[in-house]
């Protein structure tokens, strides 16, 4: 029985949260979050969580300030109740892009957010496919950072698993491309390209055997969508079958949706780590996989510290 835990929701993704809540047979934690009329976020906890093991889901998605203060506070104020342990589920960690100074007097915004959330009370985070495998380092706190691997394995072996290649849009991807083609028993293919400045980039070479194959570009986020539009072109080009594109968390801003409805890209294959806006879950190219069952069982297992390394695939 889970008699000690507590687990409540921002307004992030409150959706994954039931799920969440309903795979382990848990009420959802009765908050109010909701803001003050001059915008500051203003949070009231309607239950006792004193001496609770609770644990606050939010993934730090748009607005992601907005967002990133909901949990901040609900933190701080699961603190200030005397709550036992207090872990913080971000699902997608936002700032995660910016994790080294790639330019003199450049922020490492990653590191400040991991700051914050440790600050404000978080005694442990748990993650999904953190942007860059470091930024566990930025925090002095347990950090679990799961993989969206086995949901998306699942569905592909289904789908994708004949004459297929996993390409890597980008060299720091390589490794994850590499595990994911292993477990699909797929060949490799790597995307060279030249970033040209923030949310643009410019497509050069492919690097491996794709013509007559069914192709999987395999990223762990897509923002604008211009760069797997681009990779879609270019293999598309050089004589894909097909091109379908795989991702964890789909920030899909701007003119995202756009691209992929003019795309060469078959299908769009993404979690629900972020909540997608209602014309792109009405969009048909794209598939949503859940990740509730991935982090209900994180939750639990961490609940009753047991091991979680398991998950870890």
């Amino acid at each position: 029985m889970l008699e000690r835990i507590r687990i409540f929701s921002g307004n992030a993704n409150i959706a994954l949260a039931q799920k969440i809540c309903e795979k382990l047979g848990v009420p959802l934690g009765k908050a109010n979050v909701t803001t003050f009329s001059d915008g500051e976020t203003r949070v009231e906890i309607n239950e006792n969580v004193r001496g609770m093991d609770v644990f606050i889901i939010q993934s730090t998605c748009t607005p992601v300030n907005v967002t990133l203060m909901e949990l901040l506070i609900m933190s701080d104020a699961m603190k200030r109740a005397s709550a036992d342990r207090i872990t913080a589920v971000v699902p997608y960690y936002g700032y995660a892009r910016q994790d080294r100074k790639v330019a003199p007097r450049a922020p490492i915004s990653a590191k400040l957010v991991a700051d914050l959330i440790t600050t404000a009370g978080a005694q442990r985070l748990l993650s999904m496919d953190l942007h860059a495998g470091q930024i566990q380092g930025f925090f002095n706190i347990p950090v679990d950072n799961l993989f969206a691997t086995p949901v998306l394995i699942d569905y592909m072996k289904k789908n994708y698993e004949d004459n297929t290649v996993v390409v890597s849009p980008d060299t720091g991807g390589v490794e994850r491309a590499r595990a994911f083609g292993k477990r699909l028993g797929a060949s490799l293919a790597i995307i060279d390209k030249r970033r040209e400045g923030p949310n643009e980039a410019q497509v050069m070479n492919i690097i491996g055997n794709i013509k007559g194959k069914r192709v999987i570009i395999l990223d762990d986020m897509v923002d604008t969508a211009g760069t797997v539009v681009q990779a879609a072109n270019a293999l598309k080009d050089a004589g894909a079958l097909e091109v379908s594109v795989c991702c964890t968390h789909p920030v899909l801003s701007g003119p995202a949706i756009d691209r992929i409805e003019n795309s060469n890209i078959k299908e769009f294959i993404v979690t629900d780590t972020i909540p997608l806006s209602e014309r792109a879950s009405n969009c048909k190219r794209i598939k949503i996989l859940s990740v509730s069952g991935l982090l209900s069982e994180a939750v639990r297992r961490i609940y009753y510290n047991d091991s979680v390394s398991s998950l870890f695939i």
